[in-house]
């Protein structure tokens, strides 16, 4: 009897849990994996700040700013998001030429625009805004775009992309292009069309290389052989590889790493805290943070493809392997296998802007998939 009424209790706690879910537009699935994962990156940045508790109270804050963000943007209707894109869009563009006019420069960079209580990194709009206008362009067109809507398309990338890497910051820019190209990529391109805008882009990244700036050259040149700087531009990928090979199977133990401990490591709560995961965690370490990343992008995906109209489902796919390109492109620049270009670790590395932006692309994409039979509305 007693088994039965606990069995019973939670039962009817599980389904006021999903009651509550679908009142706020949440998938209980994908809230588990993304809340798995901030817990992981509060404990692993814990150590990797040096035990600070004021960055993890700072990340805290940020992390509720994102939440309250996502939770808002579940309750937007796939119309709102279509008419708000062209809106948003030229926000942001606005705000990049603000910030290359009176822009704050911090570590030779002028990315931020301080608000007085915080400084604000108008390139994060772009993650968001980009595949939203692509896919608001999309949304009426026949697909797969012809080669008219593919030039207008590529006008729609580049504009913030350009402006971004003069910051400069490649890694945003990157990730801001990364966004609208896989927005194109889902309307359905033929391989022969992608072949030739592979070959085009080839040539742009080309003609690209004269326009950037010494150190960032350096990076990549230094990705293709780091030994020839070790003490120099190699250091950090070098640091890198010795933190992740040193950690072995299982790690050294949480906050007994010695590269992140005693300084070794450089930037190790941002854009290296994936050094300090396998110095500490070791390789199971690492696993299980990566299994928990493919299940949020699996899960994201899941959910994209049960939209029902060409904008929320263009513009959902976007978002959740944009998400799955920042995971790639992190593990790729500390294990050596690409440059290194300033790619945080989502929801995991230290970061401002960056977390409360990922948070609230979750949020939309939660929304869309919530309102997939509120199309017409």
């Amino acid at each position: 009897m007693i088994e039965n009424t606990g069995y019973a209790r939670t039962r009817r706690t599980l389904s006021a849990t999903a009651r509550l879910l679908s009142a706020l537009n949440l998938d209980g699935p994908l809230l588990v994996g993304l809340g798995l994962l901030t817990v992981y990156g509060l404990v692993i940045l814990y150590s990797a700040s040096g035990q600070s508790v004021d960055t993890i109270l700072r990340t805290l804050l940020r992390m509720a700013l994102g939440a309250a963000a996502m939770l808002a943007l579940t309750h937007a209707k796939p119309h709102f998001l279509r008419h708000l894109s062209p809106w948003l869009y030229a926000l942001g563009v606005l705000l990049l030429l603000v910030v290359a006019a009176t822009g704050v420069i911090d570590k030779g960079a002028q990315r931020w625009l301080n608000l007085g209580l915080f400084r604000f990194e108008p390139s994060e709009i772009m993650k968001i805004a980009v595949p939203m206008l692509a896919a608001w362009y999309l949304h009426e067109r026949a697909l797969p775009p012809d080669w008219k809507s593919l030039l207008v398309l590529a006008l729609i990338i580049i504009l913030p992309v350009g402006l971004v890497a003069m910051e400069p910051d490649l890694g945003t820019a990157a990730l801001i292009a990364a966004s609208g190209i896989l927005v194109v990529l889902m309307a359905g391109l033929s391989i022969r069309v992608i072949l030739v805008l592979s070959l085009l882009a080839a040539g742009g990244a080309a003609l690209g290389w004269n326009f950037m700036h010494g150190y960032q050259r350096e990076r990549v040149l230094t990705f293709l052989n780091p030994q020839t700087d070790p003490l120099g531009a190699g250091y950090h990928i070098i640091q890198s590889q010795i933190a992740i090979g040193s950690g072995g199977v299982f790690g050294k133990g949480w906050m007994n790493g010695s590269q992140a401990q005693l300084d070794f490591l450089p930037e190790r709560s941002t854009d290296f805290i994936f050094s300090v995961v396998g110095e500490e965690f070791g390789l199971i370490g690492l696993l299980a943070l990566l299994a928990l990343y493919l299940f949020v992008v699996a899960r994201s995906l899941w959910l994209a493809m049960q939209t029902n109209d060409t904008f929320s489902r263009l513009l959902a796919l976007s978002l959740a392997l944009t998400f799955f390109v920042y995971v790639f492109i992190n593990a790729g620049m500390v294990s050596g296998l690409l440059p290194v270009v300033g790619v945080p670790l989502p929801l995991v590395s230290y970061g401002g802007t960056s977390v409360v932006t990922l948070l609230a692309a979750f949020g939309i994409l939660m929304g869309l998939y919530s309102h997939r039979k509120l199309v017409g509305s």
